[in-house]
């Protein structure tokens, strides 16, 4: 079985630092579904790979005047707890010393590009997949299910979802998770985030009153730099990793699922200090294992959970596209 080692015999801790930079900044910038989630990590060493979260709910209005010298009966707090478990993920590669000797690549730095592409694919999938996993949903033309959904995109519908996010006293996303490190928080235009694929894009391109980013105003702050336009109160983001359902639809149509977003909607949990690092294991690490020293590895691990905070506050937009 092959070690897990990489492909110098001697790396210096600043070089190690730097794969590892290009690790964390290729994943944190690629994530799409991540980024309007609420972060809460778990301490290392808490004993516990489970978070908690505890939402209260609102107190109905109290329109029922008092009565003189009457104590009323009072409202009682309720709550609602999310709870979810972080998991481990990880991958590496191996490489070995003649790939070292011969080739004319920085294959190094290439791999832990390609890594880090990698570890932010696969938190992306991890996220969306548990995001389309949501109970609001509307289906395009009103349909009542998935395999009836025959029509394409269209400005009522989307108009219905607002509706019901406002409704549903869903706030409009005022800030994005920053991409430099992950925590903190960049400020953008209210909006509701739809998250949608290439093809909902073309569709959406011939909507009236779709606006693509060229026709922003210049200080129109995006929520996203994949983000390509505006429509009524959302914004869309494209990705390629948007859910699709293959054949799923009428008539076998492939059935693209929209996922749209208020503020506070879903949440993300890391354990700290292991939220995601880069694991470098040179030529001649793995001793007796690889006593020519001819094996070397570079891969990631980290932990990481995904979880729907307020089904309330999110939708799924399921549709058609154009062929």
């Amino acid at each position: 079985m092959a070690d897990n080692s990489t492909s110098r015999s001697v790396i210096t801790a600043e070089v190690d630092a730097v794969y590892q930079r290009t690790l964390l900044l290729r994943a944190v910038s690629n994530f799409i579904y991540t980024k309007w989630a609420q972060v809460r990590d778990i301490a290392r060493g808490a004993g516990t790979n489970q978070v908690r979260f505890r939402r209260y709910g609102n107190l109905t209005a109290a329109t029922t005047a008092l009565t003189e010298g009457v104590t009323p009966v009072g409202s009682q707090l309720s709550i609602t707890n999310v709870t979810a478990s972080t998991s481990q993920y990880g991958d590496y590669v191996t490489i070995t010393d003649k790939v070292d000797m011969e080739t004319q690549d920085p294959i190094m730095t290439e791999t832990s590009e390609i890594l880090g592409d990698q570890a932010a694919d696969t938190f992306d999938q991890l996220t969306r997949d548990v995001m389309v996993a949501g109970t609001s949903v509307l289906y395009a033309n009103g349909v009542g299910g998935r395999s009836s959904v025959a029509a394409n995109v269209a400005v009522a519908d989307y108009r219905k979802i607002a509706r019901a996010l406002r409704r549903n006293n869903a706030r409009k996303i005022t800030k994005i998770i920053s991409a430099t490190d992950g925590v903190g928080t960049t400020p953008v235009k209210a909006a509701y985030v739809a998250i949608i694929s290439p093809d909902t894009h073309y569709d959406l391109k011939g909507l009236t009153g779709f606006i693509s980013v060229a026709q922003y105003p210049q200080n129109t702050s995006l929520v996203d730099p994949n983000e390509v336009g505006a429509l009524d109160e959302f914004r869309f983001v494209e990705t390629p990793n948007a859910k699709v359902f293959s054949a799923a639809g009428s008539g076998s149509v492939d059935v693209h699922a929209d996922v749209i977003l208020g503020q506070d909607a879903y949440g993300v949990t890391r354990i700290s200090g292991e939220s995601l690092r880069m694991i470098f294991k040179p030529l001649g690490s793995a001793g007796s294992a690889d006593p020519l020293d001819q094996r070397q590895t570079m891969g990631w691990k980290a932990t990481f959970v995904a979880y729907r905070l307020n089904e309330s506050f999110m939708y799924r937009y399921e549709h058609a596209v154009t062929a």
